[in-house]
Parts: structure tokens; sequence; C-alpha cells
């Protein structure tokens, strides 16, 4: 795990995380909301860290702690006994025989229960003056259902001493309003060039196509790579570019479709117990984000060429209002083969 002063980006949540650690007074109930893969539970884990060692301090803008110290010791070790990450997956592991069968598509009211209210009424495991003895991070929480999120609104609203929780959401609006209001929101966004450029250097990452399309979020520049997101665009490229000419290919709604059904199908074969239906899902965001970001490359493009004319940005503010629409059919439902034959049509027809 990260520490804080390891972070690259989000210069902003960090100075609210260090005020908060500044004044000893730490909220118990956080939400860290914003798009996916741009590191909210890198620093959520980091934040827990840093709650969790008594060695933390701030210095300036800086959160520091000393490097071996036992928290960091135990972090390095993969294991700290007060550190509590809970992702759907656990499901697997859920004492309910019933949960265990489940298909992947949320976090149980059961896992909650076992991995979070049950573990935060109980002691801590290690002792110290630190400003939490237990932190519990709930990743993808938009995934509670409601049962779920009323079962943990008890722990919220009294908490245990020492305890401090930290919802992880890209969708902070599935959140209950019970939920939201008893929570420090902290806003996430995409990291900037310069720092998409840190983050490779450090990461040793050198797929720039894969950071291209990223939009300043690490975490899908990995799994770009890791899934051959990247090589989408290879095979689309010519059928977007006949459409932004009004040329109709009338092969681009089928291939986009047969890109996301076999990129769901290979993430089923791979990951124990997903759903195929969340998985289409999945894959529509993901083809969806690729092309949103092409667009908003060209629209870089466009508005640093003094050529450029109101017309070409215009066009491309309609292609994202396209895109944004066939994402909203897709998860009303819509048949996905005609969602995307769809896209595909009125994007020639928008140019």
């Amino acid at each position: 795990m990260k520490t804080l002063g390891e972070i690259i980006g989000h210069a902003r949540a960090l100075g609210v995380l260090a005020a908060s650690l500044r004044s000893g007074r730490v909220h118990h109930a956080w939400v860290f909301h914003g798009p996916e893969g741009v590191g909210k539970r890198t620093v959520a884990e980091a934040f827990g860290l840093a709650l969790l060692d008594e060695t933390t301090r701030v210095e300036g803008d800086a959160i520091v702690s000393e490097p071996a110290s036992q928290t960091r010791a135990l972090a390095d070790s993969g294991v700290h006994p007060d550190l509590h990450v809970v992702t759907k997956e656990l499901a697997r592991f859920s004492e309910d025989a019933s949960v265990r069968s489940r298909k992947l598509t949320s976090i149980p009211k059961e896992v909650l229960v076992e991995r979070v209210i049950g573990p935060a009424a109980r002691s801590s495991q290690i002792k110290s003056n630190a400003q939490a003895s237990k932190v519990f991070i709930v990743d993808e929480a938009e995934l509670m259902n409601d049962a779920g999120q009323n079962a943990l609104l008890k722990t919220l609203e009294e908490p245990p001493e020492g305890t401090v929780l930290v919802l992880v959401t890209s969708s902070e609006d599935r959140l209950l309003a019970t939920i939201r209001s008893r929570c420090q929101r902290v806003a996430f966004g995409p990291l900037s060039e310069p720092e998409m450029d840190e983050w490779a250097r450090r990461a040793g990452f050198t797929n720039r196509r894969a950071m291209t399309l990223s939009g300043g979020r690490p975490g899908t520049a990995e799994q770009a790579e890791a899934t051959g997101l990247d090589g989408w665009l290879d095979r689309l490229d010519p059928m977007l570019r006949d459409a932004e000419r009004g040329v109709f290919s009338a092969e681009l709604g089928g291939v986009m479709k047969t890109l996301i059904d076999d990129w769901a199908k290979a993430h089923v074969e791979t990951h124990e117990g997903a759903s195929k239906d969340a998985a289409n899902k999945a894959g529509t965001r993901k083809l969806l984000e690729l092309l949103s970001e092409r667009v908003r490359a060209g629209m870089r493009a466009s508005s640093s060429d003094a050529t450029a004319n109101r017309d070409a940005l215009e066009r491309r503010a309609r292609e994202l209002e396209l895109i944004g629409e066939a994402e909203h059919h897709v998860a009303r439902n819509v048949n996905l083969q005609l969602a995307m034959e769809n896209l595909a049509a009125q994007l020639c027809a928008a140019r």
C-alpha cells in the first residue's frame, strides 16, 4: 500500500485530509467520490494507514509517518488487522451459503454485517495512540443495496470509538441521502498530463496509447493494457473517421457490440461468480468511455488549432451528447445491438 506522501495528484483532496489530520478531530465517516480508475481506493487505503499510524504528522501540506513504524511494517507485509477493505468479492467467503452462491453484482447486507458492522463493534487488534483504532473501506460502495445501506446507518449514527469508515464510489448518487448526509465528502478527478507522466515513470508503465485513452485515470490505463481495450480503436478508428465525414458504416454498430460481447465473455470466464449481464454493462461503459475520450482528444486538438472552426467544436460536443444518450439507453436495458446501431447512425448524422 502507498502512503499519502507517495500519492500523485489529487492536491485538493489531500489538502482536505491533511487539514483533518492536523486538527486531531478526524470525522468518522467519509465518501470518496469521482470517476473510475482515478485512484480513490489507493488514497483511501493510504488515508487508513495514516489514521492507524501513531507516528503520522502533518508538516506544512505534507502528511508523513516514520518508515519503520509498526503500521508501515504491517502494511508492507500485506496485512494490517485493523484496516479492513470490503469488496463485492468477499461474498465468496460469506458465512451464509446462499450469499456465496450469488452472482457478484452487489455488496450484500450479509457481507456488511460480517465485515463492517460486526468488527466495528469489537475491540481493535492493535493498541496505539493513533487517530483511529479501526478503519473500514468499502470499495464500489454504490453496489450496496438499500437494505445494506440502511443496516450501515446505525454504525454511521453511533460509531464505535476510534472507528472510521470510508465509502469509495464512482456513482455517489446511488448512495442513500441518509448515508451521504452523515459523511464528509471528498471529490477526486482525473490526473493532469504531467501527473500521468509522473505516474507512468514511477510505475514503469510504457503503453502510451493506453495512457492517452485513459483520460487521466491510472487504473483505467492499466486495465486498458491488461484487457486489450487499447486495441479496440484499431478496429473502430477507420469506421469512426468515415462517420466524421458523414459516410455511414453499416458495420460500426455490430463491431462495437462484438467488442463488448467478447470482453464480457472473457471477464466472466476469468472471474468466478461474475454476472454476464453486469459484465456486458461494464464492457459497454468501457467502450463508451473510450469513444468519449477519443472525442475529447479531438476537441483538445481543435481548440489548440487557430484554424479550427466553431462548427467542428460543436459537432464534437454533440458527439459527446450522443455517447451519453447511448449509455442511458443501455442502463435502461435497451437491446445492446439496437443501442450500438443507433449510436453509429447518430454519430454519422452529427457531422
